[in-house]
């Protein structure tokens, strides 16, 4: 096969896709990526330039957290100069963490970081791991008069590109395992890849690339339900260096007009935390103020989320404690679209 300048970086962090059954054995191990064309040999009919690195040791992806982050986005800054696109593959439990940390991250990011994985090991013959490898490979190296035609982070998973800081996991059996409840995908598969222009951000030109690698993990989330209890919340806002906490509200952002549910908001925020409202929901957006139910919580200093994700609420809030001394700063960008992850301008 005639091979093209294209090069493309497959970063293997772990989960289902790299797996393989062990001949000896018969238990699944990963596998070399090295050698990823004797398992997936179509992967030269591209005519690519493909490396990868395999992290060491692979992390299931109920084990990630900021510093495999940190690890990842190192790992495709330090080799930014040297390749036309980055697909990372990663278990599917915590793929849209990941992505929305990334995207946080690198900031005038103007190549694709493509996120993927599968429901089933690469070395099964059934496998949705194949098809999804071969599409992001071929996403991640697309290219139109010399610039990357999806310069995200995103994920590609079953027929469809999300934004990655828009994505999350609905199914833990279905191939089709997530969805973009908010924003339309970038791009759409079948015999054809249908990209939607109009979706895509691209960066302003010739803007560089820039690394933002702190993040501060003192943060929480409390799932508001009829019946919550004033100790639980309590032990919540309460928990030592407790800085941010997100409140995963119902609806529109409405949550219980109890006295003591908002005087212990707001005595939260008065000695210096930041409260996030971000709705339960699937889709739909926080519309503070919208009903009586939510006006207290707006009067008492709570930030709207707006149609943002639980996964981008955590990492985003994370990414702007670690980033920003100043109260007034983080509140000041949670309002603010970073990478695409809410609607409006701010």
């Amino acid at each position: 096969m005639k091979k093209n300048n294209t090069s493309i970086l497959i970063i293997y962090t772990g989960g289902t896709i790299g797996m393989v059954h062990d001949r000896g054995t018969g238990s699944l191990v990963p596998i070399d990526f090295k050698h990823i064309t004797n398992h997936v040999p179509e992967l030269d009919k591209f005519g690519f330039n493909l490396h990868s690195v395999t992290f060491n040791p692979v992390k299931d992806s109920s084990n990630i957290d900021p510093s495999t982050w940190i690890k990842m986005a190192e790992t495709i800054v330090k080799n930014y100069d040297r390749y036309d696109g980055f697909v990372v593959l990663h278990g599917t439990d915590t793929m849209a963490y990941s992505a929305s940390a990334l995207s946080f991250m690198l900031e005038n990011l103007a190549k694709p970081v493509i996120f993927t994985g599968s429901q089933l090991p690469i070395g099964l013959l059934r496998t949705d791991g194949r098809e999804n490898l071969l599409t992001a490979i071929e996403i991640a190296a697309a290219r139109e008069k010399g610039a990357a035609l999806v310069p995200e982070v995103c994920i590609y998973f079953d027929n469809e590109l999300t934004r990655g800081n828009r994505t999350t996991k609905y199914s833990a059996e279905h191939f089709d395992a997530f969805n973009s409840p908010n924003y339309p995908p970038l791009a759409e598969v079948g015999l054809h890849i249908k990209y939607n222009y109009d979706d895509i951000h691209y960066p302003a030109k010739n803007s560089k690339l820039v690394f933002h690698k702190s993040f501060d993990t003192n943060v929480a989330i409390l799932k508001l339900f009829p019946g919550i209890n004033r100790n639980f919340v309590e032990a919540v806002i309460n928990t030592m260096k407790l800085k941010g906490l997100i409140i995963e509200t119902f609806g529109s952002g409405n949550a219980p007009t109890y006295k003591w549910f908002i005087d212990d908001l707001r005595e939260f925020i008065d000695r210096g935390g930041i409260i996030y409202n971000v709705t339960q929901c699937h889709g739909g957006s926080v519309e503070m103020g919208l009903y009586e139910t939510s006006r207290e919580l707006l009067a008492a200093g709570v930030v709207g989320g707006r149609d943002i994700t639980s996964e981008a609420s955590v990492t985003k809030l994370m990414h702007l404690l670690g980033r920003y001394k100043s109260k007034q700063e983080v509140i000041k960008y949670l309002g603010k679209p970073l990478a695409g992850e809410i609607s409006g301008q701010g």
